[in-house]
């Protein structure tokens, strides 16, 4: 009986529906991704995506960050590596969800559009039946023929910007199309941002050259520490001007809770434009860049670099000039190396290289040396030295900031410890087993310039506003529908029947009552009825 039960139930199921066929299932996925549901999905997915970018140091924006944060977090760096997180806006998943989004807000505006444009260009609808149904409406009586007062009508929802149609004894007004065309604006506003992001992608660069103070750079890629530059970037069309920094300022606050805080970071530069115009002297500060030919020059994060001479046993420069020092916190505490190639013939024949740390405001307590203060009020260079093989002819790059030891040895002071030293403007200090010597001539500041452009700013601008109108009309402009009726009452007398109506809920109390009676003051006025505004007013409840 069980298995004469379970046929029947089975025969009386209904079928299962039809499996999708490809087209049906291509065009299922089409209206799910060009849905107003998915784009904001895709937009709320975008915004999440930047907050990496925001939070983990960016290889465009600050590489000396990025190069902290590796070496602090070596073994989470490689995951950051691997997810693309020090270079988010570049990420194939990032670049994932851009293109997604600018898919789906093209394939929702264009059915909108032309939705839109077949309603801006149809008749407004026929006035109801019964009137006294739709939420404002009012009946009076005015001493004017049926004709006259149509005509009045009709010339005051056109002064009111109404799309008015006639229909026997009956007009039709509708405005507010502006409010869906603003709203197609904002959204075709977004792709262009998106389309202006892209342009710069693809065709802008940003690079980074540290400059101490003294040196300069020219606008060219061998010139850059880093660059970064779009997959269509062409290094021909880089403007060549060159920069010098003349001078460094760096301005703290004193005193207070914000004292050692920057008050002014400003780059005076010597400009030259093109090779052998006239140089110009300009000056950057932070938010304040440099534009020249359509590249921008920022000032980024500044340093110290300690003027270092080393010689060797007598007395012949092996090494002089600043060496560009990392700052590792607020007080501008930096580390850096000086590499000392040292060539055959010269000195004892091997290289040397220094590690130090600069101290601008230097004290030394109990805790050992450290500075106080940003400003240059006491420097000081605390230093130790090795002595062996830098492996610069090795061919495989190598850090400036950084000094491998592996085929060195440290210098032994004459107590059998680690040599080490601390060096005060002027002073030198002599290296053991006859090496030589290390000076501190003094120290220069140097500043991280950001030579960049963006080739589709002018066109984020351009849907920046387009977005701002957009919004605007949306937001103030409201969707109405108004109708007057005319019967005739008696020879020379009509009664007229008025109605409005808020197209959206969105629209509610904006104000309809106002609306319908500044309508009927409109017709009594041209009539010349006079008396008081409205009539006879229903709610239509």
């Amino acid at each position: 009986m069980s298995t004469v039960r379970a046929e029947r139930e089975e025969a009386a199921a209904p079928p299962p529906p039809p499996a999708l066929s490809t087209p049906e299932l291509a065009r299922w996925a089409w209206r799910q991704l060009t849905s107003m549901r998915v784009a904001l999905l895709l937009l709320f997915l975008l915004a999440l995506a930047t907050v990496p970018g925001s939070v983990v140091p960016q290889r465009t924006v600050n590489p000396l960050a990025v190069t902290d944060f590796r070496e602090a977090n070596p073994t989470l760096s490689e995951w950051y590596d691997r997810l693309g997180l020090f270079d988010v806006y570049a990420a194939p998943w990032f670049a994932a969800i851009y293109l997604a989004l600018l898919v789906s807000l093209v394939g929702c505006i264009l059915p909108r559009s032309r939705q839109h444009w077949r309603a801006v260009r149809a008749r407004p609808p026929a006035a109801p039946r019964n009137l006294s149904r739709l939420p404002e409406h009012r009946r009076f009586e005015v001493p004017a023929p049926a004709d006259a007062v149509l005509a009045a009508a009709h010339a005051t929802l056109r002064d009111r910007r109404y799309r008015v149609a006639a229909d026997g004894a009956s007009l039709a007004a509708e405005r507010g199309h502006l409010r869906e065309t603003g709203n197609l604006v904002f959204h075709l506003a977004v792709v262009v941002v998106l389309l202006a992001v892209a342009l710069g992608s693809l065709f802008g660069y940003r690079a980074t050259v540290l400059v101490p103070e003294g040196r300069g750079f020219a606008n060219s890629v061998i010139q850059f520490d880093s660059l970064e530059s779009g997959s269509l970037f062409d290094p021909t069309d880089l403007p060549p001007f060159s920069l010098e920094l003349e001078e460094f300022v760096m301005d703290f606050v004193d005193e207070g809770p914000a004292a050692g805080t920057p008050r002014e970071y400003a780059a005076t530069v010597s400009l030259t434009r093109e090779p052998g115009a006239e140089p110009e002297t300009r000056t950057i500060r932070v938010n304040e860049p440099l534009s020249v030919g359509g590249t921008l020059v920022h000032v980024l994060n500044p340093g110290y670099a300690p003027v270092v001479t080393v010689r060797d046993a007598d007395g012949e420069v092996l090494f002089t000039g600043p060496a560009p020092f990392l700052p590792q916190d607020d007080t501008f505490a930096s580390t850096g190396v000086v590499k000392v190639p040292v060539p055959p013939g010269r000195g004892l024949g091997e290289d040397l290289g220094i590690e130090g740390i600069f101290l601008p405001t230097a004290v030394l307590d109990a805790g050992g040396p450290r500075s106080v203060f940003p400003e240059p009020r006491n420097p000081a260079l605390f230093l130790t030295a090795y002595r062996g093989d830098l492996g610069l002819d090795d061919g495989v790059p190598q850090s400036v900031y950084r000094l491998d030891t592996d085929a060195m040895q440290q210098f032994v002071g004459e107590d059998g410890t680690a040599f080490r030293a601390g060096l005060s403007v002027g002073e030198s200090v002599d290296l053991p087993d006859g090496y030589g010597s290390v000076t501190l001539d003094g120290y220069v500041p140097w500043v991280n310039f950001q030579v960049g452009r963006n080739a589709g700013k002018e066109l984020a601008l351009v849907g920046a506003l387009l977005a701002l109108a957009g919004l605007m009309a949306s937001m103030f402009v409201r969707r109405r529908r108004a109708w007057v009726r005319v019967v005739a009452a008696a020879p020379g007398r009509t009664v007229v029947e008025a109605a409005g109506l808020d197209r959206s809920q969105t629209d509610q109390g904006g104000d309809l009552a106002s609306e319908v009676d500044a309508l009927i003051d409109g017709v009594r006025q041209r009539l010349g009825a006079g008396g008081p505004a409205g009539g006879d007013r229903e709610d239509g409840r």
